[in-house]
């Protein structure tokens, strides 16, 4: 699929005719080979896997901190959830055969550890404090971090574009968080900045995790396995520091039927969701796995106010479609499309 104008967003199915791709470089997903599906097809397979384990990730979680008292508890769901990552990765090495020996410095493993430990667990606490929406809303948001810590820290330019896309998204943030704010009752500016710590961290973690797998040529499943049982370790350690383990570990017990059986859906649709994204990148590039997860994202927010009650404004939609509006401005400047060079060009007659 071509198109004349390079703004516009085309996904490419390469081998659909005689030119297919080397089919021993084409990747699995979840044991399933790949390699026998036509291109297309492995598009619309990674796309509904995407959506189908992700919506389930979303409800789960939402569904999660709905019980009273969970607020309290997010970092012990947060173990639970990488106990589980832990023993999904090993179990994926040991089926598909492959050496638990890594070449990646165990120095670089705990970096890892520690921003996939803050990712996961300032997301979860968050959500006792925000609605998941706005949490979703946040989340969508990594730029912002990343290109105020590439102005300051490397000194790093950025075109009119790419700025007009980082200002979009700080006011539809603020827009939807404004609303949210008027409308919820147990809104708390702590759940902001507990997702804004969140968001830190996962801004952080891409250029830590791609040095990792190229520079030592490692697989994304022992990346896996040792981010997320290392840091299994550490949130050990910060949970008995603070004198949270015993209590959380008791909160569940008590509550076991409410919470498990959704945490052990939350984490195997979430360790599923995670190859179906890595395997979507692979194969068609990132510009096609962000358009299939902002998609994904929009409707997790839908039915999140369909399947949870909660009060609605249109204020959401007009702060959410400028944040949908600064995510695809930034990646159509990365591919110096047609319709950022004009935006640039007109900034510069101004």
């Amino acid at each position: 699929m071509t198109s004349k104008d390079s703004s516009s967003i085309s996904i490419s199915f390469i081998g659909d005719s005689a030119k297919d791709e080397n089919r021993d470089r084409i990747p699995s997903l979840l044991c399933l080979p790949l390699s026998l599906l036509s291109p297309s097809g492995r598009f619309i397979l990674c796309c509904v896997a995407v959506f189908a384990f992700y919506l389930v990730y979303g409800y789960m979680l939402e569904l999660v901190f709905t019980v009273e008292g969970i607020k309290d508890h997010g970092w012990f769901v947060t173990l639970i959830q990488f106990c589980y990552y832990t023993t999904f990765g090993f179990l994926q090495i040991v089926g598909t055969r492959q050496t638990l020996k890594t070449s990646v410095p165990m120095g670089t493993y705990l970096v890892i550890s520690l921003l996939t430990v803050g990712t996961m667990g300032f997301s979860n606490s968050s959500m006792g404090y925000l609605n998941y929406p706005t949490q979703v809303i946040f989340k969508s948001c990594k730029l912002i971090p990343v290109m105020i810590g590439s102005v300051i820290i490397l000194k790093k330019k950025y075109n009119f574009a790419q700025v007009l896309a980082c200002v979009t998204m700080c006011i539809g943030l603020i827009w939807f968080t404004l609303a949210d704010s008027k409308l919820q009752p147990n809104f708390n500016m702590q759940g902001v900045f507990l997702v804004c710590m969140s968001l830190c961290c996962d801004a952080i973690i891409g250029n830590v995790q791609e040095v990792a797998l190229k520079s030592n040529n490692e697989s994304s499943t022992r990346l896996v396995l040792y981010s997320y049982g290392i840091g299994t370790f550490i949130i050990v350690f910060q949970l008995a520091v603070t004198g949270s383990l015993f209590t959380g570990f008791y909160f569940i017990l008590e509550h076991y039927w409410e919470l498990m059986p959704p945490v052990l859906v939350l984490s195997v649709s979430g360790f599923c969701g995670v190859q179906a994204v890595l395997a979507l990148v692979h194969l068609h590039g990132a510009l096609a796995a962000v358009t299939v997860t902002t998609a994904r994202k929009a409707v997790s927010i839908f039915l999140s106010f369909l399947l949870f009650t909660k009060p609605f404004t249109i204020h959401y939609v007009h702060g959410g479609a400028l944040v949908v509006g600064g995510i695809y401005l930034n990646l159509l400047s990365k591919r110096n499309s047609k319709l950022v060079t004009n935006i640039n060009n007109v900034y510069s007659r101004t």
